[in-house]
């Protein structure tokens, strides 16, 4: 059964400085027609670096959306066309003032496909060394250390509950325990 949909015709409903909103006029599998909206998003990137003593660099950072802070791993959007490996490289020093000796791409995973075209990078990063930090203009966070042990443990009280940051972290743990 073939069950790819087909654009027959598209309207930008909104365009921001990274954000799209679009909504499709679809042929559905059947002949029929249908309709979608959606975010088109050009991606981002999250980074488990892993600091020598073992521990993790964590980020508190306020988002503005769900009008709260939030317990994060360090991560960003990618800018049209950027190398992945790139962009973790560039938000990490960014963000944490980090850079790393190595890296290894972990997977990828959608995280809204119902309603956007988003895919997010996984990266580990080892051998770090502390360069200094580079903001984006209007970007405030805080950075901390964390065992990956304690964690999972902010995980399991709720004090972690950002959906890639979850992800990261079991990601992390079958790579460590498992070799993944």
């Amino acid at each position: 059964m073939d069950l790819k949909e087909t654009c027959l015709d598209s309207t930008v409903v909104y365009q921001g400085d990274f954000l799209t909103v679009l909504k499709d006029r679809i042929q559905l599998p059947d002949g029929s027609a249908g309709m979608r909206e959606y975010l088109n998003h050009p991606g981002a990137v999250t980074v488990l670096a892993l600091l020598d003593n073992g521990n993790l660099l964590l980020e508190r950072q306020y988002r503005y959306a769900p009008q709260r802070e939030f317990i994060e791993l360090p991560a960003g959007k990618m800018e049209r066309g950027e190398d992945i490996l790139l962009c973790a490289q560039r938000e990490l020093l960014e963000e944490t003032g980090y850079v790393a000796t190595e890296w290894k791409h972990l997977t990828t995973v959608w995280p809204c496909i119902g309603y956007a075209s988003e895919r997010m990078e996984y990266f580990l990063a080892r051998g770090l060394s502390y360069q200094g930090r580079r903001l984006d203009e209007g970007e405030f966070l805080e950075v901390f250390e964390l065992s990956p042990a304690e964690a999972m443990e902010w995980v399991q009280q709720g004090r972690i509950d950002d959906s890639k940051t979850i992800l990261g972290l079991f990601w992390l743990e079958k790579t460590i325990a498992e070799g993944w």
